[in-house]
């Protein structure tokens, strides 16, 4: 017994150093791509983000080998940046030091190896945060609650450049669709603190949103509406002056409406401290994150083709399907509930194509297979961490095996998960350990799906 589990543990250490290889692999080549624009001197240029920003990064298979063992992290490799002092424009006038508790976490969740594989789940969220507790402490001193536009184009560029002098990728105004535009909130007629203060019930939101519950909120939402009744109040209290055009459920209205939700949050970011307004906020963003499949699946042709007969059990209808998910597996990370409403995305258009088997349990696709190189993401709010210990680091699944799940019909295009009677397959139970207990678990719908993890360290 000993010996094999000597030799297991030799596989798995073996298995996780070239998992660690080829992420760090990976962020090195987006390093050396991001090298020159990382200089200090450089100017930040913004443009509408490219087509195809998260484009595969080319892994061998060979290289990820099925473990069902994970061993204990090992030593890290450590990003290959130094920090600098970084050039502002000195038209900014924030104490960004006060900012910096928010500054480094967001630099470590867009470091420059895994910002375009996170920016999803991780980056642009709490980079969104970021800019609105920025609003905030711009605007605390002078009863405002957003920038000028002259303000703004200043600010967002020293924004930047602090983020990248301290190892963030320089790209994120790309990554996360940013513009200095961000901090104005511009088509808001309401902008200065006394003005919102008496249109809006401050007390009933700053009740809603002062601690928000990451379990609940999502299903059975109190801040989100508190912020959307908020925005729709300051955005129709100045539609006299723009006309009815402004008001809500027209086109411009919407954006009208958008805009008030930035002003909201900045009033917000006011009244909580950094951290709970940084909590707050990354809690409402993962609500609208988890509810997407962020994967992008185009005509899945050779799969039909292989798996539309009757009793599609063959080795071809799987190989197409391991061929076909392997190359959207190497997109990008996504999260536990991403995955689910991948796999239900998916499996539509297989079904409206004509595939009527589950071939998801013919050929054992699991929910891991739709994330890069296997790794889950939690659904709840998650941060890349960097320490002198651990270097840059984050947590995922890599040993478990949650069956993907077929969807009932073609119509079901995501899948609802705050059902009360909702409940995800279990785990699935090792032939050494059938023993041991039943094989399947319902799991809450208020609950976060709850995972063997493990953590990567670049």
């Amino acid at each position: 017994m000993e010996s094999s589990s000597s030799g297991s543990c030799g596989q798995g250490t073996l298995y996780h150093w070239l998992v660690l290889f080829a992420v760090w692999l990976c962020g090195s080549q987006h390093v050396l791509s991001q090298k020159t624009p990382l200089e200090p001197k450089d100017k930040f240029l913004l443009s509408d983000p490219p087509i195809g920003l998260f484009d595969p990064i080319e892994i061998s298979p060979s290289v990820l080998p099925h473990n069902t063992n994970p061993v204990e992290p090992l030593s890290p490799m450590y990003p290959n940046y130094t920090s600098y002092d970084p050039v502002l424009t000195g038209k900014c006038h924030v104490n960004f030091s006060a900012l910096s508790y928010v500054m480094e976490k967001t630099a470590y969740d867009c470091s420059i190896p895994l910002a375009p594989l996170v920016a999803d789940v991780i980056c642009c969220p709490q980079v969104n945060s970021l800019m609105n507790i920025f609003q905030a402490a711009y605007g605390s001193g002078n009863d405002t609650l957003v920038l000028n536009q002259a303000s703004a184009n200043a600010c967002f560029s020293d924004i930047m450049n602090i983020l990248a002098s301290k190892g963030a990728n320089t790209n994120i105004p790309e990554l996360c669709t940013l513009r200095p535009s961000n901090l104005t909130d511009a088509s808001c007629p309401v902008k200065d603190i006394s003005s919102f203060e008496k249109i809006v019930n401050t007390s009933k939101l700053l009740d809603a949103c002062s601690s928000v519950d990451p379990l609940k909120e999502c299903c059975r939402p109190v801040c989100q509406p508190a912020i959307a009744e908020a925005a729709i109040h300051i955005s129709s209290g100045g539609a006299n002056m723009f006309g009815s055009s402004s008001m809500p459920g027209s086109a411009v209205g919407i954006d009208v409406v958008s805009d008030c939700k930035g002003v909201v949050h900045s009033w917000l970011s006011m009244k909580l401290s950094s951290e709970e307004a940084n909590s707050a906020f990354r809690v409402l963003s993962g609500c609208k994150v988890n509810k997407v499949c962020p994967v992008e699946f185009d005509e899945p042709s050779s799969v039909v083709k292989a798996c539309g007969k009757a009793s599609s059990s063959t080795p071809s209808c799987c190989a197409a399907l391991h061929s076909y998910i392997g190359t959207r597996q190497k997109q990008i990370f996504v999260t536990n509930l991403q995955a689910i409403n991948c796999a239900t995305k998916f499996g539509s258009m297989l079904q409206k194509a004509g595939v009527v088997d589950d071939i998801y349990g013919l050929c054992d696709i699991d929910l891991k297979d739709f994330s890069l190189q296997g790794c889950l993401l939690r659904s709840l709010p998650t941060d890349i961490v960097f320490d002198n210990t651990t270097g840059i680091s984050f947590t995922c699944d890599l040993s478990d095996n949650i069956a993907a799940p077929w969807p009932s019909s073609s119509s079901v295009q995501s899948l609802s998960l705050c059902a009360p009677e909702m409940s995800l397959p279990a785990l699935p139970v090792s032939p050494k350990s059938e023993s041991s207990g039943p094989s399947r678990t319902g799991i809450g719908v208020l609950l976060p799906l709850v995972f063997l993890t493990t953590t990567i360290t670049i």
